[in-house]
């Protein structure tokens, strides 16, 4: 069989019986368009984590003094960045670094007169944090920007408090001296992670306030914001190499009972369902497969009966599985693509996650190196179902294939 009449001849087969060829293309379809779509919606629940732990707690990550963090220190502010001493600088000169905010810890207790609670929070630059650390969900209020006296507080930390935006808290905390300091502020905001530990304990307020409030002028870390999320290593690198009397932690590091425990949990998970759905999708389309090509056992032996080979029937045969697997795969991508931004433009309402207290919406991110998977799996499940059926029918005596039903 020459060339051209192999490929009509391949063609006009699944033409032929348009109810296999339809019962073929919907399986393929089917199943590598959930397993695109599965991959994205995968992605996109990995990616909302990371969203809301760099744009909510930490950023891309923090620089402290080496052999600050982790420690135990009687004295920890001696080791303190001091402003003038050109590290926030050196930072933002770093290629990748995009913002640099400078931060310092507070803990105390928070009271409103008749009610007292033990918090812990952050002096912040609100002016330039707000835009970038839009991860907290301010639920009631606004995020202090030029309010001197403003306080944000986590809904639960509020809700013990029994305090919203425009009432009154006092702070009350330890100097660097070690004697006991308060201060007035004015609830502006009231922010919720979804993170209960951090709701029910945290707050945060404008840093030259908690300077004050510590009786120091110094800066405890620097939490830095990079223009690509993936950027960490090489600004990493740079700080080690430029910037010997400190240290970087990566956000992961920093959040790793969140955000560390939560996606490495949730990957060894999605390994397991990813086996159990590849492994459903690859015996369906076998199934439809074999089923065809056992149907075809005396249109095969007529091949066979006019002086075909049985490498040419099998040649014939492969050709028709592989241009099925390349259209099914073709649709399924399409398929999910149809699925993602015309049905759920907007995402899928999800439960709590593990650690959250709230739900949240996950977009599905179609990964498009995933497509060369698709495809793969399409026409290797296609060849492979017509391999195995394919080589049993052309094995058949002539007489026998012709007297098939």
């Amino acid at each position: 069989m020459n060339a051209s009449l192999f490929v009509i001849s391949a063609l006009r087969n699944l033409l032929r019986n348009a109810r296999r060829t339809f019962a073929v293309l919907a399986t393929v379809t089917c199943g590598t368009g959930v397993l695109f779509l599965y991959h994205g919606f995968n992605a996109g629940i990995m990616n909302q984590y990371r969203e809301n732990a760099v744009h909510g707690l930490a950023g891309h990550g923090v620089v402290t003094p080496l052999g600050y963090r982790g420690r135990v220190l009687e004295k920890p502010w001696e080791k303190w960045f001091d402003p003038k001493d050109g590290t926030a600088e050196k930072l933002a000169a770093i290629p990748g670094v995009t913002n640099v905010f400078p931060r310092v810890s507070v803990n105390g207790l928070l009271t409103n007169g008749s009610l007292t609670a033990n918090a812990r929070g952050l002096g912040v630059d609100g002016v330039t944090e707000a835009p970038f650390f839009n991860a907290i969900n301010i639920v009631a209020g606004h995020f202090f920007t030029t309010e001197p006296d403003g306080i944000v507080l986590g809904r639960g930390l509020a809700r013990a408090l029994g305090v919203g935006p425009g009432d009154h808290v006092t702070l009350l905390a330890s100097t660097i001296n070690g004697t006991m300091n308060a201060d007035d502020f004015t609830v502006t905001g009231i922010f919720h992670t979804g993170g209960k530990y951090y709701d029910d304990t945290l707050f945060r307020i404008p840093l030259a306030r908690a300077q004050v409030l510590l009786d120091t002028d110094h800066v405890e870390q620097y939490a830095l914001g990079l223009g690509n999320t993936w950027g960490w290593a090489p600004v990493a690198a740079a700080i080690a190499r430029d910037l010997p009397a400190v240290e970087s932690t990566p956000f992961e590091e920093l959040d790793r009972v969140y955000y560390q425990n939560a996606v490495d949990f949730l990957d060894g998970q999605y390994r397991v369902m990813q086996l159990i759905i590849l492994a459903i999708v690859v015996l369906g389309i076998l199934s439809t497969i074999t089923a065809g090509v056992f149907e075809r056992r005396q249109e095969i032996g007529n091949y066979r009966a006019n002086g075909e080979s049985k490498w040419d029937v099998m040649r014939l045969l492969l050709a028709e599985s592989v241009a099925l697997g390349v259209i099914g795969s073709a649709l399924g991508v399409a398929l999910a693509a149809f699925v993602t931004y015309v049905l759920i433009p907007h995402g899928i309402l999800m439960p709590p996650a593990p650690g959250l207290t709230r739900q949240f919406f996950v977009r599905v991110e179609l990964q498009p190196h995933e497509v060369w998977r698709a495809f793969a799996l399409g026409i290797s499940a296609c060849g492979l179902g017509t391999l195995v059926a394919g080589s049993r029918v052309t094995r058949m005596p002539i007489a026998e294939a012709l007297r098939a039903t």
